[in-house]
């Protein structure tokens, strides 16, 4: 089935020569650490499955499977006679209705265990054929990799959860496109599976346009031919429902929830959140998706004849997704598919992409952006944004650029010595010293910080109420054991500074305002100025924040001023109403009882040790050391933690630069010192001898 390029070269066309294609392998032959990954990998793939099979299952009929029952169930649409689009629970197409029908009561008696195992059968169907259609040439460990990282992937993505949970039928779509682009044999039997694809998903009838460029015209035509033929039929046998669906609703247009409803990602959802509508927004639809889809096209046939088939399909694929009047979450699997695509010249830039897909498709938007209303049209559109980056703006790689296989690579610190024998415990953990990709940093940055969050929040329950009386009960046994070390004076400092107005003004300010901004300042310094001394600083921050986290979940800890009977007066949030049942303020922000450790202080610490380490003059690292100073006195004179919370932190902090330094033994300036001081010592002791 090869066809003649536009270039001349002979073409690795769409079909079963696409799949079949001999594998290019470097020289990493089998090894048992490899197959134990995969193993790993497998076993992982099998867990999440599991997971997804329990999750569902074991939710009530009538809260899972929610569209399916819709459809197929008793009352369900597929039962009633008359139009399928009487109501707005039906959103597929007449051919869609047409299939489903004489199926109703195997699906119904199917709705459960045969419907759920028959989608993860599809979806393990779906990353197999992905794995195997990954761009030549690749070695022997993406070949055992490749196919369980695809199918974890893709049971991770939102829009394949979706589609469990809801009982929806879009994997079908997506599965017929791959099947018709790399397993089918002969050209009219690719058209057909994408001609079907397109009856069930009209907007896949872009990838009609891709085969006819790309030397395909066969197989164009076939998906042409099948797409009217499947269409007509459903005329034939459901006329009115197919005007409704063709002629009124305008392709679709107001089937379902409201267009602009946030889970609709096409451009028309995204217009008509930001405020447009009637005959301005139906033009400006109209002539920036054709542009969209002009761009994809030409980049996908690029792409195409440059070898990179997945890449082009998922190209495409997005472009249908901007293109859409609606595109509900289970029907964004697309811009999964284009994590293949390569991008960026640096090693360090390499991941940015493939990480920035998988987030999205994975996370919540809230998790990927702070809850700040400037930011929120690009959080409601976020899925959106995405597939408009790869289907017009990312600069994938060619395979014939230089750093599509060999990316510049990272600049490590040269290995040196420890004070001890064994350390670092984790040599493959090299100290990169190259600033890295800013994006990258933001992003996972980010997300940390929005799973500290949650699961800060978590800690009790989910709900302040759910741990109180634990959190308490541990609030007493920790002023317990402050008195008995005769540290206790947290009462005595909280009602001294109450009395004198500018110092409690002065420490709430500084509870408030240094908390944040502080680590923030010095992880951006060292970002710009010190790159090699910010990845040691980062990953100290992060472990200490992990060992907060399970500190948290571990021993929940009520802080001074939300102890009932003990008389503390919350200087910064106010008189608290312990009459309330969730008394404390921002109790539905956040875990007011994860005060064990203080990350108050601990971040602090980290800021003061950083700073006393790295700064070159006296007066900075005095500074720097004052701030943990003044945070410490802050938490206790404003009844937020206990003195004990404090040494929480600070050894929380205390293990994140140990952890740091058993795992990867010194810092890289340290490391860089000491092999040029024992270079220049082997040298003078040459000179000597001579």
């Amino acid at each position: 089935m090869a066809n003649a390029e536009r270039s001349g070269r002979s073409a690795e066309a769409f079909g079963a020569t696409a799949v079949g294609r001999t594998r290019t392998s470097t020289r990493t032959p089998t090894r048992a650490p490899l197959r134990m990954a995969c193993l790993a990998l497998w076993l992982i793939v099998a867990a999440l499955v599991a997971r997804q099979v329990t999750v569902v299952l074991g939710t009530p009929r009538g809260e899972r499977l929610t569209d399916l029952e819709t459809w197929v169930g008793p009352n369900g649409v597929l039962h009633v006679n008359g139009s399928l689009y009487d109501s707005t629970r039906f959103t597929g197409t007449p051919f869609n209705g047409l299939l489903l029908k004489p199926l109703t009561r195997a699906a119904e008696q199917a709705l459960g265990w045969g419907w759920t195992f028959g989608t993860l059968l599809l979806v393990v169907a779906l990353g197999l054929i992905a794995a195997r259609a990954l761009p030549q040439p690749f070695g022997r460990r993406t070949a055992l990799l490749a196919a369980p990282v695809a199918i974890g992937l893709l049971m991770l993505s939102l829009p394949v959860r979706n589609t469990l949970w809801l009982g929806q039928t879009s994997i079908i779509p997506v599965l017929l496109v791959l099947l018709g682009c790399f397993a089918a044999h002969g050209q009219r039997t690719s058209g057909l599976l994408i001609g079907v694809a397109a009856a069930l998903q009209p907007t896949l009838l872009l990838f009609t346009p891709l085969l006819w460029f790309t030397g395909r015209r066969r197989a164009a035509l076939s998906t042409g031919v099948t797409f009217a033929a499947c269409t007509g039929l459903a005329w034939a046998a459901m006329p009115h429902d197919s005007h409704t669906y063709w002629v009124h609703h305008m392709a679709g247009v107001g089937l379902g929830g409201r267009a602009d409803d946030l889970g609709n990602q096409s451009l028309h959802g995204a217009l008509l959140r930001l405020g447009l509508n009637g005959p301005l927004e139906t033009a400006f639809f109209l002539t920036f998706g054709a542009a969209v889809a002009v761009l994809a096209l030409r980049r996908a046939v690029r792409y195409f004849d440059d070898g990179q088939l997945l890449l082009a399909v998922a190209i495409t694929g997005c472009a249908a997704i901007v293109v859409s009047p609606t595109a509900w979450q289970h029907q964004l699997l697309w811009v999964l598919l284009a994590v293949v695509g390569r991008a960026g010249r640096r090693a360090s830039d390499r991941h940015v992409w493939p990480v920035a897909v998988v987030l999205v498709m994975t996370l919540p938007a809230r998790m990927m952006l702070p809850d700040m209303p400037s930011l929120d049209p690009l959080g409601t559109n976020l899925v959106l944004v995405a597939a408009l980056a790869a289907a017009t703006a990312v600069p994938f790689l060619s395979r014939t650029s230089p750093y599509y296989q060999s990316p510049t690579p990272t600049e490590y610190a040269p290995a040196a010595p420890a004070r001890f024998r064994h350390i670092p415990l984790a040599p493959f953990l090299r100290r990169v010293l190259t600033r890295p990709n800013l994006l990258l940093e933001l992003l996972l940055i980010r997300v940390t910080y929005a799973a500290y969050s949650q699961v800060r929040l978590a800690a009790t329950g989910g709900s302040i109420s759910a741990g109180r009386a634990e959190a308490e009960e541990n609030g007493r046994q920790i002023l317990g054991l402050e008195r008995a070390l005769h540290i206790d004076f947290e009462h005595w400092a909280n009602h001294t500074v109450v009395t004198i107005d500018w110092l409690r003004n002065f420490l709430d300010f500084y509870y408030e305002s240094f908390h944040f901004g502080a680590p923030l300042t010095v992880l951006a310094l060292l970002y710009w100025r010190r790159p090699a001394d910010y990845r040691w600083a980062r990953s100290a921050l992060g472990i200490a924040t992990l060992l907060a986290l399970v500190g948290f979940w571990l021993y929940p800890l009520a802080p001074p001023r939300l102890m009932p009977t003990l008389g503390f007066i919350d200087t910064v949030h106010g008189v608290q109403d312990f009459s309330q049942p969730d008394y404390g303020t921002l109790t539905s922000l956040t875990n007011q009882y994860a005060a064990m450790p203080s990350l108050h202080f601990g971040w602090s610490l980290w800021c003061g040790v950083v700073i006393a380490v790295l700064a070159r003059r006296w007066w900075i690292k005095v500074l720097g050391l004052l701030h943990p100073l003044f945070t410490a006195s802050a938490i206790v004179t404003t009844a937020n933690h206990w003195v004990l919370d404090a040494v929480g932190g600070a050894a929380a902090v205390g293990a994140g630069f140990g952890l740091v330094y058993v795992l990867t033994g010194p810092r890289p300036a340290v490391a860089r010192d000491a092999v040029t001081a024992a270079q220049e010592k082997a040298d003078s002791s040459v000179s000597a001898s001579r």
